[in-house]
């Protein structure tokens, strides 16, 4: 697909390890640990741009030039498949804040719900991460990123793990500012908004409620 601002990574790693999530015979445990160590290597890619400020650190040496980050960055997972993407983020990047919008998908309309949302009164952060592993219709992407740019964020990017064209399209159509980050694109949504061949339902997956 040849969209602005999407970004697939071919990253062995990512491929690999994406192999084994899309199993329908990997378990719920590892699947978690899969989800974890793909977002992971996927947020390593979608902050390679953030901004850095020079800075002398004192070594047992001498002085080092060195440079620190300028810009804060918030973790939105999109609740409840997005849950397991922040912890090895987070890990990442123990500085970051970490808010949560609950949203589900009417599975007659396809639309999104939102039922939850816990983001502070104005913005703390420059960037923001929305996480969520897949990016299908793309109505709940959009929602979210609406919900972020409604209460001010300067910055929103989107990091998957598997995403359709259907999704992609959609997102890219009502938000072309913002960067979408993913493992890969499949093939289209199924007549359930379901990704083929996906890997099924991330969230019954990771929590062993299929």
């Amino acid at each position: 697909m040849q969209i602005e601002n999407l970004f697939v990574s071919g990253h062995p790693l990512i491929q690999h390890k994406l192999a084994i999530l899309r199993n329908k015979n990997t378990e719920p445990k590892k699947f978690r640990e899969l989800i974890r160590e793909i977002s992971i290597l996927l947020a390593y890619e979608a902050t390679a741009d953030l901004g850095l400020a020079p800075i002398s650190v004192e070594t047992p040496m001498g002085i080092a030039a060195c440079r620190q980050l300028t810009e804060t960055i918030g973790l939105v997972p999109v609740l409840r498949a997005g849950l397991g993407m922040v912890e090895g983020i987070w890990e990442m990047m123990p500085g970051a804040e970490v808010w949560h919008i609950g949203l589900f998908r009417d599975e007659r309309t396809l639309r999104p719900v939102q039922y939850y949302n816990k983001l502070p009164v104005a913005p703390t952060v420059q960037v923001c991460l929305i996480l969520d592993p897949m990016l299908a219709t793309g109505g709940t992407a959009v929602a979210t990123v609406d919900i972020l740019k409604k209460w001010g964020a300067q910055r929103v990017k989107y990091v998957g793990i598997i995403g359709a064209p259907e999704g992609i399209c959609r997102l890219h159509e009502a938000h072309p500012d913002v960067p979408i980050h993913l493992a890969a694109v499949d093939e289209h949504l199924n007549d359930i908004g379901y990704i083929v061949p996906g890997l099924g339902d991330a969230g019954d997956r990771q929590f062993g409620t299929g």
